[in-house]
């Protein structure tokens, strides 16, 4: 699993392909794709013009929440949070191959992640402005404790940002999930570069 993990964000000028494109070509592992408002077919357009950009970089497009649009789509993964539906259900409509990623806000949450699930995303460790209707964050000690009591591979978010990877990396984390830090910066793809090296040395 390579450590850095893009969100992308329609609010960002980039538009929302260009976000894709430039992390995977930066060397994002990981791309989802978050479009709250989009409809399920403008949104699996997208996904099925970038999925070739995305398999030929080695980069996996990972659809936020709808379920029917990465069935439709063959996209690589869903990423679900605790109010979009039972991941045991979700995980028994999925092919084989398919990653399925939930998020974690508590150590309670932690403590009953379903069988089949593969990673979690961990957070949020600050608040954040992308996500209005975040959790309550956790900081540092409380991702740490999160990682502890999951068992599963986890990545950071929440406000995360270059400088921020020794201290991810010390609670355990297999990687860091950014949406600002790539998709607001003034070069995304020199953004994810810097992010990766970081994490590199961390």
């Amino acid at each position: 699993m390579g450590p850095i993990y893009v969100i992308t964000d329609p609010g960002a000028d980039l538009p929302v392909v260009e976000q894709a494109r430039a992390a995977a070509r930066g060397g994002a592992a990981w791309v989802q794709l978050r479009h709250k408002t989009a409809s399920s077919n403008d949104l699996a357009a997208l996904i099925r013009q970038l999925l070739p950009e995305m398999t030929a970089l080695g980069t996996r497009l990972i659809v936020n929440d709808r379920l029917e649009v990465a069935l439709a789509t063959g996209a690589h993964g869903l990423h679900v949070g605790q109010g979009d539906g039972d991941a045991v259900a979700i995980r028994q409509r999925m092919p084989p191959g398919m990653i399925l990623g939930l998020s974690i806000e508590t150590v309670a949450q932690a403590r009953v992640i379903p069988p089949g699930v593969d990673y979690i995303g961990a957070g949020p460790v600050r608040a954040t402005p992308t996500k209005p209707d975040h959790a309550t964050p956790i900081g540092f000690d409380g991702l740490a404790e999160i990682i502890a009591a999951a068992a599963l591979p986890a990545f950071a978010i929440g406000g995360l940002k270059l400088s921020d990877a020794k201290a991810v990396r010390a609670t355990g984390a297999v990687g860091m999930a950014v949406v600002s830090a790539v998709t607001r910066a003034p070069d995304s793809e020199a953004a994810t570069r810097a992010l990766l090296a970081e994490w590199a040395t961390a």
